[in-house]
């Protein structure tokens, strides 16, 4: 009988510890808001004010590092609004998964407002149309009540960019773009469309110009890009359509230098190049796009390829709204800025990201900052330094970019890596690409998705499945 007992009160404890444990868990995934609806000032009421436009690795990271210093300062004197397009932010590393469903795109958007809310910030979705700097007030469209008028004390531009097509006739209208969550979805929804289109068909009866896809640009997310292509034919949709020879699809990835991955060293550059070849995935280096039509892409020195399905990702240039705010600013790399990311010739407007001309102060000969991703979230430590000291009146901190490396998949089980001067692929490195990147995911809820998602995915299939608009 004290067996009995003895062993229920183990039991018990044990159930209750665990009990103890999950609520802990639970509250660590799900923090308390820094304000409770009914404590929290409206952004107006702040003494200070901090506006943020846009939300993507720049903005964010400025504005949760802000919040940050904020709350272990117990201050309750600044309010920071962000103002974006869409109230979600994308975790750009990972877009090129939800081309092959290695992902879900919903956990890719994360969740802004949550997010925002929760550090102690103010959310608001709408678009800038302009500042009046002497009253120092932007204003931005707010669908669907209209015009906004916000005021601000500092003012932080992160539009980001856009596609630059450099002027090649035709790819504006019939390319598309890998800019984010909506734009993975549409590549692989082309891909489902064409192997509907011709799985009736006899070999001989389907175009070339059908089934091939041609990515432009060999930067990370082309090579990307491509290699999800392949994943997506080989991985996913071979055993529904089993009737469709995936060999038939070619994949061309063009570059117009002479190698691929221009921001990673030759070692390896040279095992991605190796590996897109055991995909028969055709790269084609010193290649230029001169026009691309609806069923092919015109290549400089007369050569074409027979296309329907072409993807850009070879141009960036900074948002072009920032051409309208009357603020100094570079045609190729943007609004300029100081060491300090300050725009010149102001003490409240500021400036990072892929909008932004930042100097590279390492550097004598006038070079810029590289806008990506890894650079945005290192600027924007920096700038939520410098606009609380700017509010307090004290000393700046100088931006000194300071590379960490680049990490690119090409595939599930494939990698190639370049941290600290260290080079290594193959399957370690695409763990350390996941594991690096799960720890820099904001939201722990699309984390604790995300590895469902692959831990799923490795033993079963990606079911694909296609969301047409019947009305379009």
């Amino acid at each position: 009988m004290g067996k009995v007992l003895k062993g229920s009160l183990v039991g018990g404890l044990a159930l209750g510890g665990g009990v103890i444990a999950l609520g802990a868990l639970k509250r660590a995934l799900n923090p308390e808001p820094r304000y409770a609806s009914w404590e929290k000032p409206s952004y107006e009421d702040f003494e200070k004010k901090v506006l943020i436009v846009g939300a993507g690795f720049g903005g964010f990271t400025t504005a949760k590092k802000l919040a940050e210093q904020l709350n272990e300062q117990e201050r309750d004197d600044v309010g920071i609004m962000v103002i974006a397009r869409n109230n979600f932010f994308t975790f750009w590393p990972m877009v090129a998964s939800i081309v092959s469903s290695d992902v879900e795109a919903q956990n890719v958007a994360q969740p802004l407002r949550r997010s925002l809310i929760t550090a102690g910030a103010s959310y608001r979705r709408a678009e800038i149309t302009g500042v009046d700097q002497e009253n120092k007030v932007l204003r931005a469209e707010g669908r669907p009540r209209g015009d906004l008028e916000l005021p601000y004390d500092q003012l932080v531009l992160a539009l980001g960019g856009e596609p630059n097509f450099f002027g090649i006739p035709g790819t504006e209208e019939h390319a598309m773009t890998m800019r984010g969550v909506q734009d993975a979805e549409r590549v692989r929804n082309r891909m489902i469309e064409r192997f509907e289109e011709v799985t009736f068909l006899d070999s001989e009866e389907i175009p070339d110009s059908t089934l091939t896809f041609v990515v432009i640009g060999g930067g990370a997310t082309g090579v990307e890009t491509a290699s999800e292509l392949w994943t997506l034919v080989h991985e996913v949709l071979a055993p529904d359509y089993p009737n469709i020879d995936p060999y038939r699809v070619r994949i061309f990835l063009l570059e117009a230098m002479d190698h691929i991955l221009p921001e990673l060293d030759a070692a390896p550059r040279r095992a991605a190049r190796a590996r897109l070849a055991n995909q028969r995935i055709e790269v084609r280096t010193e290649t230029l796009a001169e026009e691309i039509t609806e069923d092919r892409v015109r290549l400089k020195g007369g050569d074409e390829i027979m296309s329907e399905n072409v993807i850009w990702t070879a141009g960036n240039r900074p948002n072009a709204a920032i051409y309208d705010l009357d603020l100094p600013a570079d045609e190729q790399d943007g609004i300029k800025v100081d060491k300090y990311l300050r725009v010149e010739g102001y003490s409240d407007i500021w400036a990072l990201g892929d909008c932004a001309a930042i100097p590279d102060i390492r550097e004598e000969n006038g070079a810029v900052i590289p806008p990506n991703a890894q650079a945005a979230v290192e600027e924007g430590k920096t700038l939520a330094k410098n606009v609380l000291a700017a509010l307090d009146g004290d000393a700046l901190e100088e931006f000194v970019f300071q590379p960490q490396g680049q990490l690119v998949e090409l595939g599930s089980d494939f990698a190639v890596n370049e941290v600290m001067g260290i080079h290594f692929t193959g399957r370690l490195a695409s763990i350390f690409w996941r594991l690096a990147y799960l720890a820099r995911l904001d939201s722990p809820q699309a984390g604790a998705r995300i590895v469902t998602d692959w831990v799923v995915n490795y033993f079963l299939s990606p079911a694909v499945t296609q969301f047409r608009d019947e009305e379009a």
